[in-house]
């Protein structure tokens, strides 16, 4: 299974270390460009998921009808080409067209449908995990790569550093990822939108959204706080992301072996929000540089919370010819509130002195009143472990039959494999078992 998958999880990681090396020091990097404005420089470090969420259904939908590759070599291609424009722009304005492009390569949803094709649901939160320790390590990796390299060769070089990595995430693609499965589904009277109406993909969605934004929002604030008010330089920021980071780790590993082994996917999630609430609380409303600090430090125990378990429980509620535009929409959501939240911060962000960090306090308070109606959401998301796999060499069944799986009251969804000449049934094991499945099959 990791040989399967781990290729795919390095692109994905690839990309978005590429997204995450600019972060801890793109706001004060633009903030020195001609034309630049705080709404501007909120729009750049967020602008980027304007586009992502623009494209996160279409790439989802032509993965779905044309194959995931292809699709996913056009995303790189877009944002190595954004990530040069970013690297040549001389003017706020050249950097917002290539944020915007690098965003247009939208393929996160198709690198995960991909993922979930190639490795059955019960090996998928292992794979989804390895996916996630991938980004989380890129994550940390950027914290310091950014503002070392950003500080001693231009933050243009890290725009060029990860059009070098979209290039060479095609060569992975093309020479080590293996195909996909071809897979076969047959459904009547399905609607093509009956997913927007899923309760538990709304609860999912949201929390995308709400989690990504608070991302954004902390990452327009922290490094403009630490360099103007309490006087750090920009190679100094290492200093407080790399042992949050770590923290954030050591952290994610206990919270995504909970949430996947012993199905605490709910009390995982409402951990992590109790932290992302402290922490703002702690940043808003810190009267000395420690208490900030440790404020960032319980934002990233949250945030590494989050992040491995997120997208392996949605793709739970997924049917398996839906994954491409169900992700996609899930994806959107959170890109539109990294949209949001860097835009929140540009909107205020005036100047770092008592009305700045006034009105900084003002919306931390916001955001933990927030995060409470956001627990209460959650505590409503049921655990999906009811919901079980069985997998029947497609000779052993009688193929007329499989009709009958349609109105068979506990089945969520059949599909064949042909790859594997395998027939696959997911169903509620308090409404139905093997044995009675099984019999209707033979």
């Amino acid at each position: 299974m990791f040989k399967s998958i781990a290729p795919l999880s390095a692109i994905i990681a690839l990309r978005f270390f590429g997204l995450f090396v600019v972060l801890p020091v793109i706001s004060v990097y633009a903030l020195n460009l001609p034309g630049a404005t705080p709404t501007l420089v909120g729009i750049v470090i967020g602008g980027y998921a304007i586009t992502q969420m623009i494209f996160q259904v279409p790439f989802g939908i032509m993965s779905d009808k044309l194959g995931r590759k292809g699709t996913i070599i056009v995303g790189l291609l877009l944002f190595a080409i954004g990530s040069i424009i970013c690297a040549i722009s001389v003017d706020i304005l050249g950097l917002l067209l290539g944020r915007f492009l690098q965003g247009a390569g939208a393929i996160g949803a198709v690198v995960t449908a991909m993922i979930s094709d190639i490795v059955r649901e019960e090996q998928r939160p292992k794979a989804m995990a390895v996916m996630g320790g991938m980004i989380a390590m890129s994550f940390a990796l950027a914290m310091v790569v950014g503002p070392t390299i950003g500080a001693f060769f231009g933050i243009h070089s890290l725009f060029y550093l990860t059009a070098v990595l979209a290039l060479a995430s095609i060569f992975i693609l093309v020479k080590i990822v293996p195909n996909p499965p071809q897979v076969i589904h047959t459904y009547h009277d399905h609607s093509k939108l009956s997913f927007l109406a899923h309760p538990e993909l709304i609860k999912m969605n949201i929390t995308n959204f709400l989690q990504k934004g608070m991302m954004t929002f902390a990452f327009m604030m922290i490094p403009i706080i630490l360099t103007r008010s309490y006087g750090w330089e920009l190679f100094d920021l290492w200093k407080i992301y790399l042992p949050a980071m770590i923290a954030g780790v050591f952290a994610m590993g206990p919270a995504a072996v909970m949430a996947e082994k012993k199905g605490k996917f709910k009390e995982i999630l409402l951990i992590g929000i109790v932290f992302f609430a402290l922490s703002y609380y702690l940043i808003g409303n810190a009267n000395s540089e420690t208490l900030f600090l440790i404020g960032i430090v319980v934002f990233f125990i949250g945030f590494n919370m989050h992040e491995p378990i997120m997208q392996s429980l949605t793709t739970r509620y997924i049917k398996v010819h839906e994954k491409g535009k169900v992700l996609g929409v899930f994806n959107s959501f959170g890109y539109f509130g990294t949209f949001i939240g860097g835009f929140v911060g540009g909107l205020y962000f005036k100047e770092v002195d008592g009305s700045f960090l006034q009105s900084l306090s003002d919306i931390s308070m916001v955001i933990v009143f927030i995060s409470l109606a956001w627990l209460l959401l959650i505590i409503t998301l049921p655990n999906p472990l009811n919901k079980k796999n069985i997998y029947i060499n497609l000779d052993e069944t009688n193929k007329d039959n499989h009709i009958k799986l349609d109105t068979l009251n506990g089945c969520d969804e059949w599909y064949i494999n042909n790859t594997e000449n395998i027939i696959i049934v997911k169903y509620d094991e308090e409404l139905l078992n093997e044995d009675k499945i099984k019999q209707i099959l033979s």
